[in-house]
C-alpha cells in the first residue's frame, strides 16, 4: 500500500535510546560498503542516490528537539552529497542543521553508506544499500532485477516499510527487562579525538563453515565464542584478583519471528556470557555455552516480553510528561547500567549479503563497520558475501592486542586470515 508523504515520523523504541544517548565522543553511526569490480563513478553514484532516495522518505530526515521527545522531520528534498571517503568513519551526529543522518563516500571501488542507528537497523539498512548499488549499476548498463530485497525506485514508498513494529508485537503477557551485573570491560590508551582504528579480517566463508561444524555450532556461535575467549585471556592476563563475567550484546533481527516489513529498527538484544569464576573453560565449552544459549533465550515468547517491557515505559504516562533534557539524562544513565556495564563488547553478524546474480558479478565483498562505542571499548561487526567474511574490529584505542589474539586463534583453527587495516602504526 503506497502512502502518502508525512511531515515528521515518531522514533522507535531503539531510536528513542539512540538519539538520547549521543554524544560528541560517542558513534551511534554504523557502516555498510559494496566493494565493486571497479572504480566507482562518484557522478554515477550521486545519480543513483538521488533515484533512489524518493523510495526511502524515512531516511529523508532531520532530528529536532521536541519539548517531550525528539522527533523526525520529513525533508523531501534532502539526497546526501556523494563524498570522497574519509579516514575516520562513522563519525558522530552532533544534531546541528547541518550535520545529516546519513552519509554516501566512495573511495576506489568502494561505496559505503553510514547511517544513524535511530534511522533504522542494520536489515534496513542493507535494503538501502542493496537498491543503491543496483541502480548505479543500472545507470552503467547492467540489467538488475527488483528481486533479493533489492526496492524498485520507480515504485512509491510503502507504508507498512516506515511501521514501528515493536508496538504491534507488545502482546506479551509476561515483561522481561534486560537486567544483568557489570562485566570485564577491555579498555586502554585512547586515540586522540576522533580517531576510528579499524582492523578488517577477510575469511574464507568455507573455512571458518568447517570450523564451526566441528563444534556443532554456527559460524555466528564460533566467531562469538572467539571473540569471548580472546576477552578471557586478556582479562586473565591482568591478573585480577576477582575477575567478571565476558558477555557480549548480540543484536538479533526480529523479522523471523515477528513478520514484519519495516526498514526502521526492530532488534532485540541477546547476552552470551561465560563467568570464568566457575573455572577454567575450553574452546569447546565456550562455543557450547554461547550455542545452547542462544537457544534457550533468542525465542519468539521471550522475544516477546522483551518487546512488552520496553513498550511499556515508552507508553508511560508520566514519563511522557518528562520534559525531554530530564528524559535524556535518565535514558542516558539507564544505558550505562543496563547497555553498557553488563556487555564487554558488541558482536553483530547480520548474516549472508544476498542479491540477484546480475548484481553479484559486480561486487567483490561487503563490509560493516560499527562507530566508536559508549565506554570505549572495540566492537566487533562481521557479513558474507559469496565465500568472503569481512570481520572488523573498530575502535579508539592504540592498543590492538584483541584483535591480534582473535585472528591468532582463528589461524589455529586452520581458518586463514586477511588483514587490512586502516591503522597508521
Amino acid at each position: 500500500m503506497a502512502q502518502a508523504a508525512q511531515n515528521w515520523y515518531r522514533l522507535d523504541n531503539a531510536g528513542m535510546v539512540y538519539s538520547a544517548i549521543q554524544r560528541d565522543d560517542y558513534s551511534a553511526v554504523y557502516r555498510f560498503s559494496a566493494v565493486m569490480d571497479a572504480p566507482v563513478d562518484p557522478q554515477r553514484l550521486q545519480r543513483a542516490v538521488r533515484r533512489v532516495m524518493p523510495r526511502f522518505p524515512g531516511f529523508q530526515v532531520r532530528i529536532r528537539r521536541g519539548v517531550f521527545w525528539y522527533y523526525f522531520d520529513s525533508d523531501p528534498s534532502f539526497v546526501p552529497a556523494v563524498e570522497p571517503d574519509i579516514a575516520n568513519p562513522c563519525q558522530p551526529i552532533r544534531f546541528s542543521s547541518k550535520d545529516r543522518l546519513m552519509r554516501v563516500f566512495y573511495y576506489g571501488p568502494r561505496i559505503s553508506i553510514e547511517l544513524f542507528h535511530a534511522l533504522a537497523d542494520g536489515a534496513g539498512a542493507l535494503v538501502l544499500l542493496k537498491t543503491l548499488v543496483a541502480e548505479y549499476l543500472r545507470l552503467g548498463g547492467v540489467e538488475v532485477p527488483c528481486t533479493e530485497e533489492v526496492l524498485d525506485p520507480a515504485q512509491p514508498p510503502d507504508a507498512e516499510e516506515w511501521e514501528d513494529a515493536y508496538p504491534r508485537y507488545a502482546t506479551s503477557r509476561a515483561r522481561r527487562s534486560l537486567k544483568a551485573g557489570p562485566a570485564y570491560s577491555y579498555t586502554g590508551t585512547p586515540e586522540p579525538f576522533y580517531t576510528l582504528n579499524v582492523i578488517m579480517g577477510l575469511i574464507p566463508v568455507d573455512k571458518v563453515h568447517a570450523a564451526a561444524k566441528r563444534y556443532g555450532v554456527s559460524i555466528t556461535e564460533f566467531l562469538a565464542a572467539g571473540l569471548i575467549q580472546a576477552l578471557m585471556v586478556r582479562q586473565r592476563s591482568e591478573g585480577r584478583r576477582r575477575e567478571k563475567p565476558v558477555a557480549l550484546v548480540v543484536p538479533v533481527n526480529l523479522r523471523p519471528w515477528f513478520p514484519s516489513r519495516t526498514l526502521r529498527n526492530f532488534i532485540l538484544t541477546a547476552r552470551p556470557f561465560i563467568d570464568p569464576e566457575l573455572g577454567d573453560y575450553t574452546f569447546a565449552e565456550i562455543a557450547s555455552q554461547v550455542h545452547h544459549y542462544m537457544r534457550l533465550h533468542v525465542t519468539r515468547q521471550e522475544m516477546a516480553a522483551y518487546i512488552t517491557q520496553n513498550v511499556s515505559l515508552q507508553r508511560s504516562p508520566l514519563l511522557r510528561l518528562i520534559p525531554r533534557p530530564l528524559k535524556n539524562w535518565g535514558m542516558a544513565a539507564g544505558f550505562r547500567m543496563l547497555g553498557e556495564k553488563p556487555y564487554s563488547t558488541t558482536f553483530t553478524n547480520p548474516g549472508v549479503f544476498r542479491v540477484p546474480p546480475e548484481m553479484e558479478a559486480h561486487i567483490r565483498r561487503v563490509e560493516m563497520v560499527l562507530g566508536q562505542s559508549y565506554s570505549g571499548h572495540t566492537n566487533c561487526a562481521a557479513i558474507s558475501m559469496g565465500n568472503t567474511l569481512a570481520l572488523s574490529f573498530s575502535g579508539t584505542m592504540k592498543e590492538a592486542d584483541l584483535e591480534r589474539d582473535f585472528f591468532r586463534w582463528l589461524v589455529r583453527e586452520g581458518v586463514p586470515v586477511k588483514i587490512l587495516s586502516n591503522r597508521k602504526d
